[in-house]
């Protein structure tokens, strides 16, 4: 790896080199999973539909369907109109979904396709019960976590509505997470006698049970008609302020839903602020199982202390997952010295200057819209204990001999993780467990060579 110093690679901005994060449609293509019975629809190249969907399958191992409007060169000069129309029909004929989500890429963006338009001029032609949405998805603005959040929007636009009748519900609006995450919130939610609708919910779709026959749309998804009655609750949470805040502000503005945006709950004290709102609002006791799991959560931390307590790591990923669990490491005495996203946006480093400020730490480098090339080299001058992130810092790890937690997105070289949430005290322990698990069996290796040494 060539060896520029910080300076000069502080100073590139017209390039990025192995960027964390993805782009737009990849976030989008996600949301709309989280929909029962949708079919997301890439209005663009074959090629890159193709892309998401692998993306998505890599990380979740479970198939990610999606449709194409299969542009050609005579699409990119003469616009999309007649493929989506098309590509429309074809889907309703014969993949029979509920609703199709479509989102833009960035050959349709280029050329600017008018996506409502095309919708509305095929109104007439959608079958009696079955909808069509839409969200622009350019790649070359924001990231997956934009695009996520646009989607999301682009539903609560097409069909929630206001009925003037309160149904007595939250609305849940988590953020870029895992299928188990959303469990996990939802496991919680139920715990705290609060009546919800989470949208999306990937959970049964994305982690859907092997059977002994393949369902293209699973049990699992948000509901076209709980999405309508989102307009009908009495308020909406955001988990995750960078990836929800806007989805919910849409809801607030389109049908008088008052909204809280709070951080992805991971960690003691973003947990704890969400049981908190979901005190507020069900005006019930914390039960004791949320007492005793939290109880335990401490009692892990205490134990292991002696292990994580002045530890540096570098923490790099999706930006609200990033802040959780940079928030993570300094409740457990960690120095998160390297906090990066690849989504662009200040929020994000006002939110983390502010934590570690919390914690008293100083020194930290703290930056959005980096790449983990930047990362590389800052670590290469001045080394941390572990990493902590996706599966992409893992040449990093093994260039540089530092342990590796994989935490977040995107993890496309171990299993089982979409599964085990990292939100919520049941997620912080196993987050910690894999953060001394690291830390350990490196001190035991070290030992180990240390023994050898002595023997020789």
């Amino acid at each position: 790896m060539l060896n520029y110093t910080s300076k000069e690679v502080a100073e590139r901005s017209a390039l990025r080199i192995n960027p964390a994060k993805t782009c737009q449609p990849v976030g989008a293509m996600y949301a709309a999973l989280g929909v029962y019975g949708c079919m997301p629809h890439s209005h663009g190249s074959q090629g890159c539909c193709s892309y998401h969907r692998t993306f998505l399958t890599r990380h979740f191992k479970d198939p990610a369907i999606a449709a194409s409007s299969s542009f050609t060169e005579g699409a990119s000069v003469f616009g999309g109109g007649s493929n989506l129309k098309t590509a429309m029909r074809n889907i309703f004929d014969i993949y029979d979904p509920k609703i199709i989500a479509v989102h833009t890429t960035c050959l349709s963006e280029t050329i600017g396709d008018d996506l409502n338009a095309y919708i509305t001029d095929y109104e007439s032609k959608i079958p009696e019960g079955k909808y069509v949405v839409h969200t622009n998805t350019p790649s070359y603005v924001g990231s997956h976590i934009t695009g996520y959040s646009n989607m999301i929007a682009g539903f609560i636009k097409y069909l929630s509505e206001n009925t003037g009748k309160k149904n007595g519900k939250m609305a849940l609006i988590p953020g870029f997470v895992n299928p188990g995450d959303m469990r996990e919130m939802k496991r919680i939610a139920k715990l705290m006698g609060v009546d919800y609708t989470m949208l999306p919910d990937t959970s049964g779709v994305m982690d859907a049970p092997m059977t002994t026959h393949y369902e293209m749309y699973p049990k699992g998804g948000t509901t076209v008609e709980e999405i309508q009655d989102l307009g009908n609750c009495e308020m909406s949470l955001a988990l995750g302020e960078i990836a929800c805040d806007m989805p919910a502000d849409v809801l607030e503005k389109k049908c008088k839903v008052p909204y809280e945006t709070l951080a992805l709950p991971i960690g003691v004290e973003y947990t704890d602020k969400y049981i908190m709102a979901l005190n507020e609002f069900s005006k019930t006791e914390v039960p004791y199982a949320l007492e005793e799991e939290r109880g335990q959560l401490m009692d892990i931390m205490l134990d292991s202390n002696q292990y994580s307590n002045g530890k540096t790591c570098a923490i790099y990923g999706d930006p609200d997952t990033v802040l959780g669990i940079t928030q993570l490491a300094c409740e457990i005495g960690m120095v998160p010295k390297y906090v990066i996203t690849g989504t662009p946006g200040s929020l994000f480093e006002k939110r983390a200057n502010a934590i570690l400020e919390k914690f008293g730490i100083e020194g930290s480098t703290v930056k959005a819209n980096s790449d983990l090339f930047e990362m590389h080299q800052w670590i290469k001058n001045d080394p941390v204990d572990v990493m902590i992130g996706g599966s992409y810092g893992k040449a990093i790890a093994r260039a540089e001999d530092i342990p590796l937690v994989r935490a977040g997105f995107p993890i496309l070289d171990r299993y089982v993780h979409s599964y085990m949430p990292i939100v919520g005290y049941k997620g912080a322990m196993r987050l910690v467990e894999l953060i001394l698990t690291a830390i350990m069996d490196r001190m035991d290796r070290d030992c180990a060579d240390e023994d050898f040494e002595v023997v020789m």
